[in-house]
């Protein structure tokens, strides 16, 4: 029988052209194709959603947060590439899990729609720690949400000597590093499928 194929969502915590993250996920996504994983990049701006507020919940929920609720159920994981701003990630990682941690379409948690899943996380910075710390939040906020997040993460510091353009990592040991944890995550959704 042959082994189930993974479903991942991908997706960069930025917004602005020629983001080091941007160009990071493409590598990561690479990682985890080559590992047999079927993944579904966006860009979250695509996804245009205000800042949380429960007013605008109570008034109709935004269809963007539909959009994204509908992905996070058809998708087993999640690859996340994202920067550092002052020491944590960014309001826009923060505020899209917060926008599809809401109740559902149908009234179900949206919390549900993490639970069990399998994530893996990568940064990148112009300074030397490459965005650490912010994935010391992230993985702790994607924990609280039920995720599994896999050990291996990569951080790449001085990334605009590093990233020259999207999918483009020219530090094989970085590089062979991303793969990693796209090869983690893929291991770990296999042996959740089996």
């Amino acid at each position: 029988m042959p082994a189930a194929v993974p479903r991942l969502l991908a997706f960069a915590g930025s917004l602005r052209q020629g983001s080091y993250n941007r160009r990071l996920i493409h590598v990561l996504v690479e990682g985890a194709r080559t590992a047999g994983a079927e993944v579904t990049l966006i860009e979250l701006r695509d996804y245009s959603l205000p800042v949380y507020d429960g007013d605008i919940e109570a008034a109709g929920m935004p269809d963007a947060v539909r959009q994204l609720q509908a992905l996070m159920a058809s998708h087993d994981g999640l690859l996340i590439s994202t920067p550092e701003y002052n020491g944590s990630m960014p309001a826009l990682v923060k505020n899209t899990l917060d926008w599809i941690s809401r109740p559902t379409d149908a009234g179900g948690s949206g919390v549900a729609l993490f639970q069990d899943k399998v994530a893996g996380i990568v940064s990148a910075s112009p300074g030397p720690l490459g965005g650490l710390r912010s994935l010391l939040v992230l993985r702790d906020a994607l924990a609280k949400l039920g995720l599994l997040v896999v050990p291996q993460q990569v951080a790449v510091g001085q990334a605009a000597d590093k990233l020259p353009d999207y999918g483009i990592l020219n530090d094989d040991r970085l590089r062979n590093g991303v793969h990693g944890v796209a090869n983690a995550v893929v291991r770990h959704v296999r042996a959740t499928l089996a």
